[in-house]
């Protein structure tokens, strides 16, 4: 066996240093071992903040900072509004927990905005630093509903808009009873299909599930159940009302009565007063049962 022999200053063979360098440690995955024990105890601080509240102090903080260097909802620019009261709507929009800016939630005001009676949507957005800027989308009337004697502007939705100062819409049809703003989109169609429409003073929902139209002149038309089977009976009306040199409308009768199909029952006034107080009679001894 041959010794190798070094002298002082000389540098190891080749697989000597090989062998050396196998138990030694790498400096990249030491480094990359540090930078991630690192990240994973800065997510653990930033976890324990959260957990304490400490970023949503901050923000308070800075909110209200902002709020006394004039960040405040100090004025409010209004367009759109026509029918609701305008104090209303102030009052909806500053009726949050705090009139700091940065702080009021934009939805949120929308929201509160739109369960007021005549705003069907509205758009809300920042004027910074102090102002709100709101534009207003309202409701229309399209018929006034009758219920337990008392009147109402309705919009198409059935939504009861206001009971004042109703005379400003005394050309709209009046609808009567029970529900009758809840189908205000059906009794309307079929007012407009048919061409004695202007003569149509109310229509009266009858059982919840029918309309009798009353008109202008006096007279009240029974109509069937069913919307399309009501359709074509207001339509066979008409065409006879339009027939012959007098109307069918004008005083001579007081009830038609178009339920069954291809047949329509006509009263005069002396069998309307008979009906009226059988009609009575019934309530009376209905109401004798209960007692």
């Amino acid at each position: 066996m041959t010794a190798a022999v070094l002298k002082r200053g000389a540098k190891p063979p080749r697989a000597a240093q090989k062998r050396s360098g196998r138990g030694m440690p790498d400096a990249k995955l030491t480094r990359r071992q540090l930078g991630l024990g690192a990240g994973v105890m800065l997510g653990l601080v930033l976890l324990a903040m959260i957990a304490m509240g400490v970023p949503q102090r901050l923000w308070n903080g800075f909110v209200v900072w902002t709020a006394a260097q004039g960040w405040e909802v100090r004025h409010v620019e209004l367009t759109g509004a026509r029918e609701q009261e305008r104090l209303a709507i102030y009052a909806a929009v500053l009726n949050g927990p705090t009139n700091a800016m940065l702080a009021t939630d934009l939805d949120e005001v929308r929201e509160r905005l739109r369960t007021l009676p005549w705003i069907a949507d509205a758009s809300v957005q920042r004027r910074l630093p102090d102002t709100l800027v709101i534009e207003i989308s309202e409701r229309k009337p399209v018929a006034l509903w009758q219920y337990h004697q008392q009147l109402a502007a309705i919009d198409i939705t059935g939504r009861v808009l206001t009971r004042e100062r109703l005379e400003r819409w005394n050309e709209l049809p009046i609808l009567v009873g029970a529900g009758a703003n809840t189908r205000v989109h059906d009794a309307l169609e079929l007012i407009a299909t048919t061409p004695l429409g202007r003569d149509v003073n109310a229509a009266v929902f009858v059982g919840g599930r029918r309309w009798d139209l009353k008109f202008k002149s006096g007279e009240t038309l029974a109509l069937p159940d069913q919307p399309g089977q009501a359709r074509a009976a207001l339509a066979s009306f008409a065409k006879l009302d339009g027939q012959g040199p007098e109307r069918l409308l004008g005083g001579r009768f007081t009830r038609f009565d178009m339920r069954l199909p291809g047949r329509m029952i006509v009263a005069g006034p002396a069998v309307a007063e008979t009906l009226a107080a059988a009609e009575k009679a019934r309530r009376a001894a209905a109401q004798a049962q209960k007692i």
